[in-house]
């Protein structure tokens, strides 16, 4: 079933999802389903599966040269989607990117989704690799989300890369994209990461996640002003609860949001990461019960394959 259904069955109904990581090569999918296991009796419509994209580590030759390999780490992606929904009879919903594919690529991939009767796609530019100081798009690959999202809206019309194609089957894929209350890092500023976000809506988009975020008027804010720009699909917010003092560092570097003042503050004081994960637990708590009072249709959380504390949180809200 795509989202946009999930989200008007539900009838003003907050619903519960959350995203989970592949396993590191070499791990088996048992520990996906030991973490999403705790989290079933809140029956998520959807569960979101991220995709990992290569990564090139050089390795010394003989005479003294590197030579670069490429490697995926997180493989999976597609099969653990398709497991999921063998499994719980659950809507898994794949993460498609433009880094590290053609165009080719993606149709094929798309292709293989819905043969697994996979209803919902992410469509998302991806990241750099760690050797990049910028995103850099395959040859023939897309250098932006946008043209992610037509290809797929282009193959729910039936329009496929080769033209000769007759009588060619259309997918249904309802194309969710990222949305970024605090800007995306590269948007020079708000009113410009929100013109591009509305080109995703008018290529085909149905539905936006938001990027975490830990101070809720940012999320009010930005809904605010994608509705004055026209922008009128569902706004998923996406949540994370702090877990250890690190993270006061990492997740303002690693994805560009604030934390605020009085979180910091709080976080300071914790004798040690116990209490650190607790405060997460509570802060993110209150968070979700705001959201939930304001009418948001879905609460999203991004568990990176830890489960407990989304299960506390979980236990508070539904």
């Amino acid at each position: 079933m795509k989202v946009t259904d999930h989200i008007a069955n539900a009838k003003g109904n907050p619903q519960f999802t959350f995203e989970i990581l592949p396993p590191l090569k070499g791990q088996s999918i048992d520990a996906i389903f030991e973490s999403i296991e705790p989290l079933m009796e809140f029956k998520p419509p959807f569960i979101d599966v991220t995709y990992h994209r290569e990564e090139y580590v050089y390795i010394p030759l003989e005479d003294g040269l590197l030579k670069r390999q490429v490697v995926k780490k997180r493989p999976g992606t597609v099969g653990i989607c398709a497991a999921i929904q063998n499994k719980y009879q659950v809507d898994a919903i794949p993460h498609i990117l433009c880094g590290g594919f053609t165009k080719e690529d993606t149709e094929n991939f798309l292709i293989d989704l819905d043969f697994l009767e996979i209803d919902n796609v992410v469509a998302l530019r991806g990241d750099a690799v760690k050797n990049e100081t910028y995103f850099s798009p395959e040859k023939d690959g897309h250098t932006y989300a946008v043209d992610l999202v037509k290809q797929i809206d282009q193959l729910n019309h039936g329009s496929y890369l080769d033209v000769e194609l007759q009588n060619s089957a259309c997918t249904n894929f309802c194309i969710g994209v990222a949305g970024y209350p605090e800007k995306h890092m590269e948007a020079p500023n708000l009113e410009s990461d929100l013109h591009f976000l509305k080109k995703k809506v008018e290529a085909g988009a149905q539905y936006i996640v938001t990027q975490m975020f830990f101070d809720n008027e940012k999320y009010f804010d930005f809904v605010k002003r994608c509705r004055a720009a026209g922008i009128e699909v569902p706004i998923i917010p996406g949540l994370k609860p702090l877990a250890t003092k690190k993270q006061l560092n990492l997740i303002p570097h690693r994805f560009h949001v604030d934390l605020p003042e009085a979180l910091i503050k709080e976080a300071i004081k914790c004798k040690d990461n116990a209490a650190v994960r607790q405060l997460g637990i509570e802060w993110c708590s209150a968070q979700s019960k705001e959201l939930v009072d304001h009418g948001v249709p879905v609460l999203h959380y991004y568990s990176m394959g830890k489960s407990d504390n989304i299960r506390q949180i979980a236990e508070r809200v539904f």
